[in-house]
């Protein structure tokens, strides 16, 4: 399908876009770095025949606003999805979040104290020292990366995408993923929102992490290089009577690697009582 992002909620650092799908119990898709809504292409149709699906980009990201001075950390993230949540008049959906999308609906849930039916977290940043590799040289050395030729900056977001994945990437799907981060605004785009996402924003919610009572499943792909399994162990540990699920022969990208098996935990429902 063509992915489309209709429609359009402004906040004070610019306009975020989003779309909505199907019909039936809510389920929001939140969307991590260095990714956007189209991440979601395959499953958010597939989960619209039985639910009423919600993607947006965050600011930021994708077909939303990017610009200079933008506030683009963690907790900025999670005021504007509680703002979104209520825009939706959505009182307790189903969220599923990947990536740092993980540590914006944990905020949303433990700080800006938005209720949900349920929570998925897809290989996903929930806390611990995660500030690591790659994402640790954005911080260290944003100044320098910002300054690379076009042609050096375009090949490592590239790689770091391909290293996201265990299987690669289909025909066109790569390019779909690079465009937004493209030219010198797409390439300011992406180092300044690396930048502004810190340790310390999952750090602030920690000690909450065992009151959190709603059910809670983990899908991780146990190929993730980004996110290694220890991250999904540390979760579990931390959310003691969630669900943890692996994918096996899976990376980072489990919407790319394994898509159904994906869709088989997300349509498979929580255990009565959970």
């Amino acid at each position: 399908m063509e992915w489309k992002l209709d429609e359009e909620f402004g906040t004070p650092g610019g306009t975020i876009r989003w779309n909505r799908f199907g019909g039936g119990d809510p389920v929001v898709l939140v969307h991590g770095t260095p990714y956007s809504s189209y991440l979601w292409r395959d499953i958010a149709p597939a989960l619209a025949r039985t639910r009423t699906v919600y993607v947006f980009d965050h600011l930021g990201f994708g077909r939303s606003d990017q610009r200079e001075g933008q506030d683009l950390g963690l907790a900025a993230h999670a005021r504007n999805f509680a703002a979104l949540l209520g825009h939706w008049g959505l009182e307790r959906p189903s969220v599923v979040a990947h990536d740092i999308g993980g540590a914006v609906a944990l905020r949303t849930l433990l700080l800006e104290k938005r209720d949900y039916r349920d929570l998925t977290f897809i290989d996903a940043v929930s806390g611990g020292d995660w500030e690591r590799g790659l994402f640790r040289l954005f911080l260290e050395h944003a100044d320098v990366f910002g300054r690379l030729p076009g042609y050096a900056h375009e090949a490592l977001v590239a790689a770091h995408l391909r290293h996201a994945t265990h299987s690669g990437f289909r025909p066109g799907v790569l390019d779909a993923h690079l465009a937004p981060w493209r030219g010198a605004e797409g390439q300011a785009a992406f180092y300044r929102q690396y930048r502004q996402i810190r340790q310390a924003d999952t750090a602030a919610y920690e000690d909450l992490l065992g009151d959190v009572s709603i059910p809670v499943r983990i899908v991780w792909g146990r190929e993730d290089r980004i996110l290694p399994p220890e991250y999904a162990r540390w979760l579990h540990e931390h959310v003691p009577h969630a669900e943890l699920h692996w994918i096996e022969d899976a990376g980072h990208l489990l919407q790319e690697d394994a898509p159904g098996q994906l869709m088989a935990h997300l349509t498979a429902g929580f255990p009565p009582g959970a």
